[in-house]
């Protein structure tokens, strides 16, 4: 071997001037590896213009081995390699063979073994090592011999080639299984599954969706059947793309169509032409796929096709199973519309940037539940929500959601969401089940650009509906952040108030009554204070609301009763037997339908008679459901305890209200009782209540005395009792004591 020949990368047979050129892609790919020239040339003539397997062969030589390195390190596909065993050492083809396999990794090469000196490799060892198609000595390799040792040779490589090809389609249908479960619409299933046959067929890595297909890929449709609906095309490449979206039987007798039409009627695979695949499914849907392929497919592409459309079966049921829960997290099963889940996804994303979104709740809602029955309140809800869904998502102007009971959401364009529109929406009567026209009014809180999150966006409009409902029933209020920050500060009162509660850091103190005309103390009034710090209260009016509405007021009251009347009890050697103590009872605790029963049962628990006890009710209790009213006061007058109506004149009771409950005493508020020479049209309230209370037989309490002057009148226009600065400032429970000491 000459130094020229050393640096030789390799020389092909018809090109002796050492140019690389490719070999057809159709031929064989032969390496010859052997450091005798004389070799290579035998090998091509012995060769030349012979087939195998229909294929021509082609030659590449190399004549060391670190050329055969160089060339077999690049993509070349060699099916061969002709290795002499004796080149620059005695077991430099050995080595080269151990290349290969080890550090290359090359499987699917098939190995001949060639030598002009058997004795240095002896044949049994050489061919149990390594994997070695035929192992010959130069002398033996005839043509035919040759041939046929290349023959089998390449048939070995030929069936590793479909093998591996084979586990890699495996692989690439795992692969797309995985892909195919990312989906989650219908749509997006379709594509995928359009991106996974290209990647199949082709037998090449599948490629982003979004990416554009070869200009070879074949045309695919793929068309869904699913019950109570007309087949449809779910995707379709070029040259079909009009047809996605389309129905089957619109699209005529075009070829595609009637495959796609076959398949779903025969409900099975078909190769004959094409590729036809059916898709089913327990959900009472099914996919029919059509590939226009070219060529026909080898068996083994049939077998990994059906096994690639049982994948996309289970992937296709996952999907199903995906949209059933998606559809219950997100829709709301009553009226068909997103739910809340949806709305804050909405929001979350901003959909609509620079939007508004709205809260409607239906007034008077709860009466048409109450009043009618609760199949016709879904009735409501269900033509509310159709109205709505009409109004603004069918011109996908905004989403529209039920979040809750009869609270709905708008949330789109602020062109679109306004009080006027709103208020539109309201102002023709609904038709429910078909019946009478239904007159309906919502009050809403908006919100503009919500752009912090659904859950806060929907916080901040609920903030805005309620003060709506309080101020502006039945209109539309824009979300103000100070009524956020009221509402915190509310919170945080709250919070505050609960732990008091729990740390017994709250307290009662006791203001006299007393007879106007001769000052004897007849009873006190016990009053919740919430002391924060010496000399420092939160007073009543900011917290009693808060426990009413939050439902600290139950367990809130009942400590107040059941200390009150042990401080009643405590009394008895400094008053007399007929002291009342006062206690006020809210609307929250006097409609629970056991409160007349713990009431008693702790009078009995500390052991005070009802002549010792009285209970003010505001005017708002008498709202209520009068009959239960009327009842629950019965039991509680039987047992001797005096029924006071407290603040009276502040409210809305009607005089028949107050004879059928049959109240004991009428207490006049202080604003009709207090001030200066310009309350004087206010005082003569008080002497209207005082007349009133006279023709009913009501004994009459005036709240506020602050001047003897005050207390004169009063008593002139036939007010009995009082209470107010001028006797006594509330006070604790050691401090009235003292009182009482100081008393005459």
């Amino acid at each position: 071997m000459t130094d020229c020949a050393a640096h030789e990368d390799f020389v092909f047979v018809d090109e002796p001037d050492g140019s690389a050129a490719a070999p057809p892609l159709a031929a064989w790919h032969i390496l010859v590896v052997d450091d005798e020239p004389d070799v290579h040339a035998a090998t091509r003539l012995a060769l030349k213009g012979l087939e195998i397997e229909g294929r021509s062969l082609a030659f590449s030589h190399a004549h060391t081995v670190r050329e055969a390195q160089i060339l077999l390190e690049r993509p070349n596909d060699f099916a061969v390699a002709l290795i002499d065993v004796v080149m620059e050492t005695e077991d430099a083809g050995l080595r080269l063979v151990r290349y290969v396999r080890d550090k290359l990794a090359n499987s699917a090469l098939r190995i001949v073994l060639r030598t002009g000196q058997p004795g240095y490799a002896p044949e049994l060892q050489t061919i149990q090592q390594y994997d070695i198609n035929d192992y010959r000595t130069k002398s033996e390799l005839t043509q035919v011999r040759l041939f046929t040792s290349l023959a089998i040779a390449i048939r070995a490589y030929a069936q590793i080639q479909q093998l591996e090809s084979g586990h890699q389609r495996l692989a690439r249908i795992l692969d797309a299984t995985l892909a195919l479960g990312k989906a989650t619409t219908l749509e997006g299933f379709a594509q995928n599954l359009v991106v996974q046959l290209d990647a199949l067929l082709a037998g090449q890595v599948a490629s982003p969706a979004g990416e554009h297909r070869g200009p070879d890929a074949s045309p695919i449709a793929i068309a869904l059947q699913q019950e109570g609906a007309e087949p449809c095309v779910l995707a379709a490449t070029a040259p079909w793309q009009d047809w996605a979206g389309q129905a089957l039987d619109s699209l005529g007798l075009q070829r595609g169509v009637r495959q796609l039409q076959q398949t779903l009627q025969a409900q099975d695979h078909c190769f004959d032409d094409g590729v036809q695949l059916f898709i089913p499914s327990a959900h009472a849907m099914a996919l029919a796929v059509w590939v226009d392929l070219p060529r026909p497919l080898q068996p083994l592409e049939q077998g990994l096709l059906e096994v690639f459309a049982s994948n996309v079966s289970v992937a296709f049921e996952n999907l199903q199973l995906y949209l059933d829960i998606n559809e219950l997290a997100f829709v709301d099963d009553l009226v068909g519309l997103p739910n809340r889940n949806a709305m804050v996804a909405a929001l979350d994303a901003q959909e609509y940037p620079q939007g508004v979104l709205a809260l409607l709740d239906l007034d008077g809602f709860a009466d048409i539940n109450s009043v009618l029955d609760a199949h016709f309140g879904d009735a409501v809800l269900q033509t509310v929500a159709q109205r709505l869904e009409a109004e603004f998502a069918h011109a996908r102007e905004a989403v529209v959601a039920r979040v809750g009971g009869d609270l709905f959401g708008v949330y789109g364009l602020a062109a679109a969401i306004t009080p006027q529109r709103l208020a539109q929406v309201f102002a023709q009567p609904f038709a429910v089940n078909d019946g009478e026209p239904l007159r309906l009014s919502a009050t809403a809180g908006l919100v503009q650009s919500p752009g912090e999150g659904g859950v806060a966006a929907l916080k901040d409009a609920g903030v805005a509906l309620k003060q709506a409902k309080r101020m502006a029933r039945g209109a539309s209020l824009y979300f103000d952040p100070t009524q956020s920050q009221a509402a915190g500060q509310r919170m945080q009162l709250l919070n505050r108030l609960r732990a008091a509660f729990s740390e017994q850091r709250l307290c009662l103190y006791y203001q006299p009554c007393v007879e106007l005309r001769t000052g004897r103390v007849v009873g006190a009034e016990c009053l919740l204070r919430w002391q924060t710090a010496p000399g420092k209260f939160i007073p009543p009016d900011q917290f009693i609301p808060l426990a009413e509405q939050s439902g600290l007021m139950l367990a809130l009251g009942r400590w107040v009763v059941s200390t009150a009347l042990r401080w009643r009890k405590g009394l008895s050697a400094q008053v007399a037997d007929d002291f009342r103590v006062a206690i006020n009872v809210s609307q929250v605790q006097f409609a629970e339908p056991d409160f007349v029963s713990h009431f008693l049962a702790a009078m009995e628990a500390v052991g005070v008679s009802g002549q010792q006890v009285e209970i003010e009710l505001t005017e708002s209790v008498a709202v209520g459901n009068v009959r239960e009213l009327e009842a629950k006061l019965a039991q509680l007058r039987k047992a001797g305890i005096r029924v006071a109506m407290d603040d009276f004149g502040t409210g809305y009771s009607s005089l028949s209200i107050l004879q059928r409950l049959a109240v004991d005493k009428l207490k006049i508020d202080r604003s009709f009782v207090s001030g200066g020479p310009s309350a004087a049209d206010n005082f003569q309230i008080a002497h209207t209540i005082i007349s009133l209370a006279r023709h009913l037989q009501l004994a009459t309490l005036a709240e506020g005395i602050e001047t003897e002057a005050q207390r004169q009148a009063l008593l002139s226009a036939g007010c009995e009792l009082g209470q107010g600065y001028l006797f006594s400032r509330p006070l604790p429970e050691d401090d009235f004591q003292a009182w009482l000491d100081q008393q005459p």
